[in-house]
């Protein structure tokens, strides 16, 4: 059983908490999106802020917790937005 290695794109808020507009993550090769967020709260300093089902994309599209990934991905963390 290999692994996969995924970008995390944080923006707005999400980067400025963690410092970083981009983190690569080594995962399982059956990692599902919801395995990423956790992954990347649980290892990335000041992302344990980050909601555990926070708004995301898959390679631009988006993207469920159940959701898989693959090698190479690009997982997109999207703040919320307010305007009007």
């Amino acid at each position: 059983m290999g692994g996969l290695t995924i970008r995390c794109r944080l923006f707005a808020r999400y980067a400025e908490v963690v410092g970083r507009e981009e983190v690569e993550l080594s995962l399982p090769s059956d990692a599902l999106v919801g395995d990423a967020v956790a992954a990347l709260r649980r290892t990335v300093p000041g992302a344990a802020i980050l909601p555990e089902r926070p708004l995301v994309a898959i390679n631009q599209r988006h993207a469920l917790p159940t959701d898989p990934l693959r090698d190479g991905d690009e997982l997109a963390f999207l703040p919320p937005l307010a305007g009007g």
